[in-house]
């Protein structure tokens, strides 16, 4: 199984100062993993935030977010699918439920720390 990685298990892989840092770490060990456009961007928006928990300049989270991919060679997975094939019942869920689409679409799952997704295509990481 390819595991698409949602945005905050990429924020925990690569920041040490994340509270989640070593479970995902152990977790992706051994896994065939892939990222997306999305999953990459938030995590450049949320990396880069001036008010959010790790507050970096744009330069060094697109070097940490680079050396990540070097290291851990993810599939890229391109966000082919149309945004109205995907139906969130919500505001809060449009990116979770078109990242699972995207999973479903390329036999994936979506790997997320997020318990509230509730999405075939989901794996919670426990």
């Amino acid at each position: 199984m390819t595991y698409l990685l949602d945005i905050n298990v990429l924020l925990a892989a690569i920041w040490k100062e994340h509270p989640q840092h070593r479970k995902a770490e152990e977790w992706l060990a051994g896994r065939k993993l892939a990222t997306c456009p999305i999953s990459e961007l938030g995590f450049l928006r949320i990396s880069t935030l001036p008010k959010g928990p790790f507050r970096s300049d744009m330069s060094a989270a697109r070097q940490l977010l680079q050396g990540f991919l070097e290291s851990w060679r993810p599939q890229f997975v391109g966000n082919d699918l149309p945004a109205l094939y995907s139906r969130p019942a919500s505001s809060d869920q449009v990116t979770d439920f078109y990242l699972a689409d995207v999973a479903a679409k390329n036999q994936m799952k979506l790997a997320t720390f997020d318990r509230r997704i509730s999405h075939l295509a989901v794996e919670v990481i426990l």
